[in-house]
């Protein structure tokens, strides 16, 4: 694999960057069945990202990093979930974590988080709360003042890798205001042993109990705003997508090598127009997310719809691949053993990251209909 899979508008730097996690990804996918099955974080593969300058690269210019374009960071994405989407899901997050404070404290703590990031230590998003759904950026625990800060009990759900994070990305409502913190993580944060996932296992993406966990005041950042790098709205399509690459080249691969009275499965036509159907619909699933990274890149407001149309459509077809792959697998694709039933149950997985398809259906279809927003 060289540069060569890589054409159109991106820098040289970034695709040396992209040529090394293509080639990292070699490794990633032969292992990632091993590390699903375990249900343990792949560390070495993180730390082979970090090494391959994968952090440095996806860190804004502003901020002490490389600044990847969006375009670029898109690409990457999807090599890393088609080798391994836990792997992927994970670096996101951490990364979705990490850019974040480092943008949100940029004023008031220097150049600490940033550096801390470049340093190879590891962050994670603990943003979403078991009562308030899709919308993570608007918590509805209250922080307390307290000495130093504030401080917060309850729960954060599904912050992948949060058993090795160095820092926590959390937020709470100051005085009824959606604020954020950088949390390191100690005695008063506890994992709550409740995983046992279906899909995405070795993303170990577990439910976090806080217990008067100090907010510290220094450790306050800004609001996400204009010009921040949109880490997570801009990857989490990219997995899906990702997943839905290496669902169709399992089930490819499957009915071309399985015969059926002497010929290919691949031969029949019901396999054949199948698979034209879902080719055709994650081609343009690929394009659309392809033109949201434009719009990103060239500063487009309409990017942060489109990328919510860009998640809903990369969710869509990830799981019909999935599902077909299963149709076309047959029992031998419903084994155990078989890559085809780890892409059905990782693909499942997306649906269900925030926002879900269902609550984006809800937003996209009432701006289709002007239905205004309720009050």
């Amino acid at each position: 694999m060289t540069t060569a899979q890589f054409p159109g508008p991106v820098r040289d730097v970034e695709r040396e960057i992209l040529d090394r996690v293509t080639e990292l990804a070699v490794d990633f996918s032969a292992t990632a069945a091993e590390y699903d099955e375990r249900a343990v974080i792949a560390v070495e593969h993180l730390d082979a990202l970090h090494d391959a300058d994968v952090d440095r690269a996806v860190l804004p210019a502003h901020v002490g990093g490389l600044g990847l374009s969006y375009l670029a960071f898109g690409r990457l994405v999807r090599v890393l979930a088609k080798a391994d989407p836990s792997v992927a899901t994970i670096w996101v997050m951490h990364a979705g974590a990490g850019v974040a404070l480092a943008e949100f404290t940029k004023d008031s703590l220097g150049s600490f988080f940033a550096e801390e990031f470049l340093a190879g230590k590891r962050f994670a998003n603990a943003l979403s709360e078991p009562a308030s759904g899709n919308r993570f950026l608007n918590p509805q625990q209250e922080a307390v003042p307290v000495d130093g800060g504030w401080s917060i009990t309850g729960a954060k759900r599904f912050v992948s890798a949060s058993e090795i994070a160095d820092y926590l990305l959390v937020n709470a409502r100051v005085e009824d205001v959606p604020t954020f913190f950088g949390v390191i993580p100690d005695d008063t944060v506890s994992v709550i042993p409740i995983w046992d996932t279906l899909g995405l296992r070795a993303t170990r993406s577990q439910l976090l109990s806080f217990d008067h966990t100090l907010l510290r005041a220094e450790y306050r950042g800004r609001a996400p705003g204009p010009g921040d790098f949109a880490v997570i709205p801009a990857g989490l399509p990219a997995i899906s997508l990702g997943v839905a690459d290496a669902a169709l080249d399992a089930l490819i691969a499957h009915a071309q090598s399985r015969v059926i009275l002497e010929n290919p499965l691949s031969h029949q036509q019901w396999v054949q127009f199948e698979v034209a159907d879902v080719q055709i619909r994650l081609a343009a699933a690929h394009a659309l997310y392809d033109r949201c990274l434009w719009e990103a890149d060239n500063g487009i407001p309409a990017f942060f719809a489109n990328s919510a149309r860009a998640k809903y459509l990369a969710n869509k077809i990830a799981v019909d691949t999935a599902q077909l792959g299963v149709r076309i697998g047959g029992a031998s694709g419903y084994l155990k053993q078989s890559p085809i039933q780890r892409h059905l149950r990782d693909a499942e997985a997306g649906q269900l990251m925030a926002y879900s398809t269902e609550v984006l259906a809800g937003v996209i279809g009432k701006e289709v209909l002007g239905v205004p927003e309720a009050e």
